[in-house]
């Protein structure tokens, strides 16, 4: 037995009015989502717990069974991890946006635009070469991931994750001075070398020739670096471990990656995934099936969603729904139905109106020889409601899925 798990990220909504109060999953054309539900065991799901808004880190960590509550020590390791860049277990990184601000330092754009992954790069080798008199014997690794995102790595003995972002999370405000969040020599250590990198780099971005032709063209300048979620690798025991399985991550976003290379499973590079609304659904679809070949379970990530979500574009949202619904129904013809089980959800709820992750529960739908088939025939969160699995957390998928597949150990004599 084997099991696949597609996770639309943010795929989840709230109802909207433009749809007739209907969410987009339920306004989306989706044959193969609702054949899973009308074929398996569907409920609702809370990624960490009721009510409570999930990062997408928090809430991968969750689907692949780990306590994020216990576990979680920040996504900043993650991106970094996830992006190929080393981290050391007395490093700490921080995820970054490429960001744009006024010459009082008021952030315009948090996304410089959604900038380009070409101009990204370049602007990230100029700050990777900067040399800084006051890093205090510091080291760093600064590399820039999917458009506007990037990570940052700070190595000496003695730093602290216990420092405030210097992104401060909106529009309008002026960026933030890093500032140590408890006493310790480590935490002021970790926000003095934090905050001369940022003006550093502000020095070099602002006039830097990339940005000068950007200006020229319109189009806001990355002259800002935003830091936020300092953080180490988490320790936590490989699925090998705690289940006996081989597995493999489907997926373009760091973060993701980061959480399943922790997790200790294969992470495939797909030629074309980009973590965008534009990334190549069906080369994903179709390494799915690849490496379902060789592991007993593979997670499958579709990033796009939650982008749609974040711009507030419904209509785009809909489209990547019916694009992921493509996707399920190659992997659905090309899986033996009889040996293999299929879990679609969601890490989170993310609002086309509000634009943020909310706290509400995301639908769950499991296909498969072993399930306990319930009367639901559409895969949405209502629907998905009334299902047999009922209300269940993030981190009961995992064990719900190791023993439909054969994998989970008996608790007790």
């Amino acid at each position: 037995m084997k099991a696949v798990l597609v996770i639309g990220d943010g795929m989840a909504d709230r109802p909207i009015r433009e749809l007739g109060w209907k969410t987009p999953l339920e306004a989306a054309r989706k044959p193969s989502l609702n054949q899973i539900a009308k074929t398996g065991i569907c409920g609702i799901m809370d990624p960490i717990s009721p009510g409570l808004p999930p990062g997408s880190d928090t809430a991968t960590l969750a689907l692949l069974g780990y306590d994020a509550s216990k576990v979680y020590s920040g996504r900043g390791a993650l991106e970094a991890i996830g992006s190929g860049v080393k981290v050391l277990p007395s490093d700490v990184a921080f995820r970054c946006n490429f960001a744009t601000v006024d010459r009082n330092l008021v952030v315009l754009d948090r996304r410089a635009g959604r900038i380009v992954n070409e101009d990204a790069t370049k602007l990230a080798g100029s700050l990777q070469k900067i040399k800084l008199k006051k890093l205090l014997g510091a080291k760093f690794f600064f590399e820039n991931t999917i458009q506007h995102r990037a990570v940052l790595v700070i190595r000496k003995r003695g730093l602290s994750t216990a420092v405030s972002d210097s992104d401060p999370g909106e529009v309008g405000e002026k960026v933030s001075d890093v500032k140590p969040l408890d006493d310790s020599s480590g935490a002021k250590l970790t926000a003095e070398i934090v905050n001369e990198l940022m003006r550093g780099f502000h020095k070099i971005l602002k006039d830097h020739p990339v940005n000068e032709e950007r200006a020229k063209r319109g189009v806001p300048p990355a002259n800002m670096i935003l830091c936020r979620g300092a953080g180490t690798v988490p320790n936590i025991k490989p699925l090998s471990q705690v289940y006996g399985i081989s597995a493999a991550c489907i997926g373009a976003t760091p973060y993701v990656r980061g959480v399943c290379k922790a997790a200790g499973m294969k992470l495939i590079d797909v030629k074309g995934a980009t973590g965008t609304p534009q990334t190549d659904f069906m080369a994903k679809a179709k390494a799915t099936i690849q490496a379902l070949k060789t592991n007993e379970f593979v997670l499958l990530h579709v990033k796009a969603t939650d982008v749609a979500s974040h711009d507030g574009n419904i209509e785009q949202k809909i489209e990547l729904i019916e694009k992921i619904d493509h996707v399920l129904g190659y992997v659905l013809s090309n899986i033996d139905l009889d040996a293999t089980h299929l879990s679609v959800t969601a890490d989170h709820t993310t609002s086309s109106i509000t634009r943020n992750h909310e706290g509400d529960p995301v639908p769950i739908a499991i296909t498969g020889p072993c399930v306990r088939r319930d009367d639901v025939e559409e895969f949405d969160e209502r629907a998905c409601a009334k299902g047999g699995l009922n209300r269940i957390r993030g981190m009961d998928l995992m064990p719900i899925l190791m023993n439909l597949i054969g994998k989970a150990k008996k608790f007790g004599a």
